[in-house]
Parts: C-alpha cells; structure tokens; sequence
C-alpha cells in the first residue's frame, strides 16, 4: 500500500513538472491584443457645434476670425492626454493640452485669427511622449 502512495505521489510530481499550466492560468489563443489609442479623424475646420466640425478646408480667410483643429480618437484605452501643437512658418505659436476618455473621445483646438497670422500653418497632434498621430496642414489667406 505504501509502495502505491508513493508510486501516485511522484506520478503526481512528474505531472505536475511536465504539463502546462491550467487553461485558467494561460491566456486563451484568440485573445485580442491590448488597444492602442487611435487617431480617427484629424482636421482643420472654420468651427466645431456639437462636436461636429463646420466648414473643413485647406485654406482659411484671416476674416472668419478663428480657426479650429478637430480630432476624434477611436478606440481610447485609457485616459490619456494629447497636444495640439500649432506652427506658424515654421515656429511653434501656441501648445493645447487636451483630456481624452474612454472608450472613444472627440476634442478639438481653436486659435483666433489676425492679420499677421496670413501664411502657411501646421499643427502637430501629438500624445504626452512625443508619438505624431498626424500633421495638419493649412493656410490663412485675406
């Protein structure tokens, strides 16, 4: 009898040493990989009501007195936060710090036009790491 205790004991061992861990302890093969924070759609456009852009374009006139940069991201993971990074000719005019929220989230910017802001323009969207999701481009003309 003891003979049989120990023989079931060290089968018990071996496979226990041997064979994979339990199914609850692997991570089931189809599992979906995690999320990444996703740019949807990125542009620029005359305003925003309702969160939908209004008027979206290339070109701006310096007499609609504003412009705004529109961003949806889908999906969001986790609360995470982004910049919109506005360059006029090359130099960094103004930075805006935007909240995003799970599980999908639309946010956007918007600058005030003057004269001498005519010109081409870019702005950078960007997360709090320095990672572009896209670079819009525009200009502002009379």
């Amino acid at each position: 009898m003891r003979y049989l205790a120990v023989l079931s004991l060290a089968l018990f061992c071996i496979t226990w040493l041997v064979c994979p861990a339990t199914a609850q302890e692997q991570a089931p093969a189809n599992a979906e990989a995690p999320q990444k924070l996703t740019l949807k759609k990125g542009l620029m456009c005359e305003r925003v009501e309702n969160l939908t852009p209004i008027g979206p374009g290339l070109v701006f006139s310096v007499s609609s007195g504003q412009v705004c940069c529109y961003t949806s991201f889908d999906p969001v993971p986790q609360h995470t936060v982004i910049y919109h990074r506005w360059f006029r000719r090359d130099e960094l005019s103004t930075q805006t710090r935007l909240r995003l929220y799970p599980p999908k989230w639309s946010t956007y910017s918007v600058i005030q036009l003057r004269e001498t802001d005519k010109g081409p323009w870019r702005v950078e969207i960007i997360d709090q790491n320095g990672r572009v999701f896209d670079v819009l481009r525009f200009s502002i003309a009379d």
